[in-house]
């Protein structure tokens, strides 16, 4: 949950980040060599920039400075900083480098293979221009110690120090040593996290000064200090500074010194870990700055900024990734309110669900789709109309997002539902869009329900883009026969593990059978059904009923069970438009309906004429765009109490 939910705070940036950002590829497998990981995982990385995400996550308006490459890489930066809530404005575009990387793997709990491809790479081409054009007079500059390695880098950093502090702010020194970044040890050692070099621990004093506040782990304590002893070193460190120094010390905790250094350190402030088990150490720290940072820049007592971060740290290092894996402000706060928590934090489902629910991109007040994801109908329409070539079908799915297009311009409040069989081009051009994309899994009219493609689903979503939802259609009733009722439930509870495996959304589309007694509880029981059994869809489309007494049960059961759900689209069922927009009138009282997914209403007529060549391409898409966009008047109408289209 980003700084948009925290609605009392002012445009100031709390937080201006400068440094490291790049690409993390982690090895998919873990437990072995480097060598030996077949596949990798792509997330947002770099330091500073993981500690932005997660400052933005926990509600503080944070800011990066970078650069990144003219490249596919740099891009993906930039829009997943905006969507985390990241003030891009200092993130400028390198045309003459690339963007940087790091491939890392998970060997054991103390082995994290670690290689850098970090020559002549954008960011550490930062320039003081780069620092006044993008100057926003932040509360606080987040230092990083590899952008003291280099000259040019070196000087931005200082001079933005400077400048914070003239203008009243504060300055944060993350230590974040990084031997091999400072040309000290060989190329495949970056997982290497302590050399003593004295013109390193010169370089990074030349900052103390100018500090605020300081943070390390132990060995960055001690290349900041010059000595492996840590008393001795953080006295140096004080000699030079009168910052509060936050020494991190892995699963015990930390401990804080805001005076002189004492003859025990532990007699510091001393802030007890978390004990969890350790996956992943890597990024645990860039959390732990972020935490800090949530309580420090609130004036929050010392102790208390420690136990945040603490905090933040326990939650990373049970997670795969750096960047993915930082805690949203909900999350944090339920994992610190509980009494008893586990050793195992995945194994705790709704913390699980919660950091899920409130890292996800976007929040959508509104979504208008065409659905055109059909396979079986417009197949049927095809042979009704003697068409043999069934190519064609894919012809007119790229017609219906021209349609889409005539109507949604590029909107992000309209979407489409598209499958592989038939639309696989249209959704390849889909991708250059900023439409909600969801995509169907179910195999047409299965019950049992049964997927389509890999007798593996989570095979087959691996190689789905993440910004594909996965839409899965399946004609339920809790009253279902107990065998068939437990078949779907198990091909539910599958297919919700492989989305969330592989970081794809689930929208859930209900039917109920024919032969059900349908009632004002049927569909809302169905909704409780699956929740009971530890299912969350992000999305759930429903029927269009007008009975407002049903749509009160099912929100309420959706809200008992799952706050964080983005909310309900309604199907059309091929209803004509009049009946559509009285079910609409019904529905839009309802605030967790949040619009329409809607398709043989808008496309079967298109598609016959279309398709027995009596309408061209051109009148083919004017007709879906017109009935699309009385449906898209009439739900806003609608929501607005007005009388409809």
């Amino acid at each position: 949950m980003t700084r948009a939910a925290f609605g009392n705070m002012d445009d100031r940036v709390d937080v201006l980040a400068i440094g490291r950002s790049s690409i993390d590829l982690y090895g998919d497998q873990c437990g072995g060599r480097l060598e030996d990981m077949a596949s990798f995982s792509k997330y947002i990385g770099g330091s500073p920039t993981n500690s932005a995400i997660g400052c933005a996550r926990l509600g503080l308006h944070a800011a990066l400075l970078t650069r990144v490459g003219n490249d596919h890489f740099g891009r993906f930066i930039r829009e997943e900083l905006a969507r985390e809530g990241v003030d891009v404005r200092g993130v400028v575009e390198d045309p003459e480098r690339l963007t940087a990387l790091a491939v890392l793997g998970i060997r054991d709990r103390e082995n994290f293979p670690l290689l850098f491809y970090r020559e002549n790479c954008a960011d550490m081409a930062i320039t003081l221009a780069d620092l006044e054009a993008a100057w926003m007079s932040p509360r606080a500059v987040l230092i990083n110690g590899t952008h003291l390695s280099a000259q040019n880098v070196r000087e931005v950093s200082l001079r933005a120090a400077q400048r914070v502090r003239e203008e009243g702010g504060r300055v944060v020194f993350d230590i974040d040593y990084r031997p091999v970044l400072w040309g000290l040890t060989g190329r495949d050692m970056g997982e290497n996290r302590f050399v003593a070099n004295a013109e390193v621990t010169a370089r990074l004093q030349g900052l103390l000064p100018l500090c605020d506040l300081i943070v390390g782990t132990e060995e960055e304590i001690h290349i900041l200090g010059g000595a492996t002893d840590s008393r001795e070193a953080l006295r140096a460190i004080r000699q030079a500074s009168d910052a509060l120094i936050v020494m991190k010390r892995g699963p015990l905790g930390c401990v804080a010194f805001d005076g002189p250094i004492p003859e025990n350190i532990d007699d510091g402030i001393q802030s007890s870990g978390f004990p969890v088990e350790v996956f992943n150490v890597l990024g645990a720290g860039d959390a732990f700055m972020a935490g800090f940072l949530r309580g420090w820049l609130r004036d929050e007592p010392v102790a208390r900024c420690c136990e945040l971060a603490n905090a933040c740290g326990a939650l990373v290092v049970s997670r795969h990734g750096c960047a993915p894996a930082m805690p949203s402000w909900a999350e944090l706060d339920y994992f610190l309110s509980l009494e008893h928590r586990p050793v195992r934090l995945g194994e705790d489902r709704k913390l699980a669900h919660i950091h899920w629910a409130t890292t996800r991109p976007r929040n959508y007040d509104e979504l208008a789709v065409l659905a055109i994801d059909h396979r079986v109908q417009l197949e049927d329409i095809a042979k009704q109309a003697g068409e043999t070539d069934l190519k064609r079908i894919a012809a007119f799915k790229d017609i219906a997002l021209r349609a889409l297009d005539r109507v949604a311009a590029n909107d992000p409040r309209f979407g489409i539902l598209l499958d592989g069989r038939y639309g696989g081009d249209a959704l390849a051009r889909a991708a250059d869009r900023t439409y909600w994309i969801g995509r169907p899994i179910e195999l047409p009219k299965s019950r049992p329900l049964a997927f389509e493609g890999s007798p593996d689903v989570a095979v087959e979503l691996a190689e789905w883009p993440t910004n594909h939802v996965v839409k899965c259609l399946v004609t339920y009733d809790a009253d279902d026969p107990a065998t068939l009722r437990d078949e779907q439930e198990r091909q539910l509870a599958i297919l919700f593990v492989a989305c969330r495996k592989t970081r794809h959304e689930l929208l859930l589309e209900i039917i109920a059978p024919d032969d059900s007694q349908l009632d004002s509880r049927t569909i809302a029981r169905a909704i409780r059904r699956i929740y009971e059994i530890g299912i969350y869809p992000d999305w759930w489309k429903l029927e269009p009923s007008r009975d407002s007494a049903a749509w009160r049960e099912i929100e309420a059961a959706i809200r008992e069970n799952d706050p964080f759900c983005r909310g309900v689209v309604l199907l059309g069922l091929a209803a004509p438009i009049p009946e559509l927009i009285e079910a609409f009138r019904a529905a839009a009282p309802v605030p967790i309906i949040r619009g329409f997914a809607v398709g043989r209403t808008i496309f079967q007529e298109a598609a016959r004429g279309w398709l027995e060549n009596f309408i061209d391409d051109e009148t083919a898409e004017i007709l879906m765009a017109e009935r699309f966009a009385t449906l898209v008047d009439a739900w806003r109408t609608a929501r607005q109490g007005g009388e409809g289209a």
